[in-house]
């Protein structure tokens, strides 16, 4: 699975829903085996998950920014019935902010998650 983090900004709207990490390590398991919503470019896909009690149609959308091998950022998330889509300078952003993520190294990475801007939520040794 390699690595799955949340942004502090997707964790802080995370908490105002019923998603929990172990439904997004579910997602990420799925999107390793090629069932991705949409590929938005720039290393972003969407990806919906289901919430207790709904299925993946009434739930959540997330956006994730991956290099779809080893490295899993759930970075903005939204429920359907809020909004349809992200607008196109919001997915721009989005893109760049994928980006600076995909290229950090592990040692990076483990600075990020000790300072809280991310959440590692599941990889390989937890498994």
């Amino acid at each position: 699975m390699g690595r799955v983090f949340k942004t502090r900004y997707f964790n802080r709207w995370m908490r105002k829903t019923e998603l929990t990490d172990a439904a997004l390590c579910v997602a990420v398991s799925e999107m390793e085996n090629g069932l991705v919503d949409a590929d938005l470019g720039g290393g972003v896909v969407k990806k919906r998950v289901p919430l207790p009690g709904r299925g993946k149609s009434g739930s959540v959308r997330t956006l994730v920014a991956t290099n779809k091998g080893n490295r899993w950022f759930f970075v903005f998330g939204f429920e359907k019935n809020d909004r349809a889509n992200v607008s196109a300078k919001e997915l721009e952003a989005l893109q760049a902010i994928a980006a600076d993520l995909l290229k950090l190294s592990s040692t990076e990475l483990d600075a990020h998650a000790e300072g809280e801007a991310l959440q590692e939520i599941c990889h390989d040794s937890q498994n």
